[in-house]
């Protein structure tokens, strides 16, 4: 692994629309193409309500004319299929050189759902993988979402947890594809749990997954990538 960027540039900005966060994502590769040695980063955020589908999505999954979405709509260059983003779901984008890690898919998928796997164990829920599949369940029940994107090994896109969505926009979806299985949240688990009490535990265990140290910074200056030797420790 190259220690020489050990820092993880942690942009937290709130609710910000899907399409804002994603032009804020690609240009972030952007700069880490052109400049490899900065730092990667983790966008953690809301939208608020949209659907998206991935690069081969499957327009039959949306059980309604697309021109008149109850939701924004767009079809992006991520993997995987339709879903639902919105308010109650924390959504994280991480920006990794996987060159500094592994350049690996597969293991990039594992180790994203083993993020929410081990944010789950902090809450005493249970979390599970299904073979096959992209995610994470709790008794059947999909509570956490992936799906991603690589430029020469530079990644974005990521993953959805839900906390405590409003699970009535996945009924006019398939979400992810998958019909015979439900999609839920962590609240159906763990009564009370709120946002808040959720978002320390998934920076906490994506640091630690990934090996980062956070380093806070604005919305602004997560267009400003900063290089970990430049951190006074």
């Amino acid at each position: 692994m190259d220690t020489s960027s050990d820092h993880l540039d942690l942009c937290c900005p709130g609710s910000i629309p899907y399409t804002t966060a994603w032009e804020r994502q690609r240009q972030r590769v952007q700069i880490l193409q052109q400049h490899p040695h900065l730092n990667d980063g983790l966008l953690l955020l809301t939208h608020p309500p949209v659907y998206t589908l991935g690069q081969g999505s499957n327009p039959g999954f949306l059980n309604f004319d697309p021109e008149n979405s109850p939701y924004e709509i767009h079809r992006t260059e991520r993997g995987g299929e339709v879903t639902y983003h919105g308010p109650g779901q924390w959504v994280g984008y991480p920006i990794l050189n996987l060159k500094r890690h592994q350049p690996d898919l597969h293991w990039y998928l594992r180790q994203l759902e083993q993020v929410m796997i081990e944010v789950m164990a902090q809450l005493d829920i249970q979390g599970e993988r299904i073979p096959g599949l992209t995610g994470v369940w709790v008794q059947n029940t999909k509570v956490a979402a992936v799906g991603i994107r690589v430029r020469r090994w530079i990644t974005f896109h990521g993953f959805s947890l839900n906390v405590c969505p409003d699970l009535k926009a996945y009924e006019p979806i398939i979400p992810c594809g998958i019909a015979d299985r439900p999609v839920g949240s962590l609240q159906q688990f763990q009564p009370g749990l709120t946002m808040e009490q959720v978002r320390p535990l998934i920076i906490q265990a994506f640091c630690q997954q990934f090996d980062r140290v956070p380093h806070p910074v604005s919305w602004d200056g997560w267009l400003t990538p900063t290089n970990s030797r430049e951190i006074t420790p």
